[in-house]
């Protein structure tokens, strides 16, 4: 699995990423929620660079143009419900792209152990395809395995698949390049260093989806 930060770059994803993080401003859902639209369109716009293109005809009022456009075909998946808005801010650029969407959550045995319960999951046939599976938040890396293996079940092995996740902490990713496989690439905005004994990320930014929908019972 390969690994792009695009946060260790200057640009305005920062900015957001910045927002996000802000205990003040985050408490705005509608910024959150377009804050991580954002990041989504920036993301899709980066991944647009290592697809496959082919030049065509476009006919123009005044005549033939050339243009190089994406051939790859796509499927957009997320998790629901934090990578909703993430989720969108991709199908903005790739407007043309299908759809999936998988209910997947911690569901705690005793004390801090849990397991990833998928209640849910619909997705087209994804078989020889590009897959790109976006999720906010990468703590432990549990829900995004779980996640693209139901997918991979359900509709079929893709030929690459890009993992968008704004914040990642170093033990997911470590536990990623071992479980994952290679033809796969995990983009991410920030890299945070710690996990605390709930599994939550430190720094972070707190729970995504209630930031950006509400708190939950």
């Amino acid at each position: 699995m390969k690994v792009i930060n695009l946060g260790e770059s200057n640009s305005v994803l920062n900015n957001y990423v910045a927002q996000m993080r802000d205990k003040t401003i985050q408490k705005d859902s509608l910024r959150f929620r377009t804050n991580m639209q954002r990041l989504g369109n920036v993301f899709g716009y980066e991944i647009s660079k290592v697809l496959e293109y082919s030049t065509k005809e476009v006919t123009t009022p005044l005549g033939i143009a050339q243009v190089s456009t994406c051939d790859t075909p796509l499927v957009l998946a997320t998790i629901m419900r934090a990578g909703l808005p993430l989720h969108q801010g991709l199908l903005d650029v790739f407007d043309g792209a299908e759809n999936a969407f998988v209910s997947a959550f911690r569901k705690y045995d005793r004390g801090n152990e849990f397991h990833i319960n998928v209640d849910y999951c619909t997705c087209p046939n994804i078989e020889g395809k590009t897959l790109i599976l976006s999720d906010t938040m990468l703590a432990t890396g549990s829900s995004l395995e779980v996640s693209f293996n139901r997918l991979r079940h359900d509709g079929g092995d893709p030929v690459y698949t890009h993992f968008v996740c704004p914040i990642a902490s170093v033990y997911a990713l470590e536990y990623l390049q071992k479980h994952l496989p290679v033809n796969t690439t995990l983009w991410t905005a920030a890299i945070d260093e710690e996990l605390t004994s709930h599994s939550y990320i430190v720094p972070g930014l707190g729970d995504a989806g209630d930031l950006a929908y509400g708190a939950k019972l």
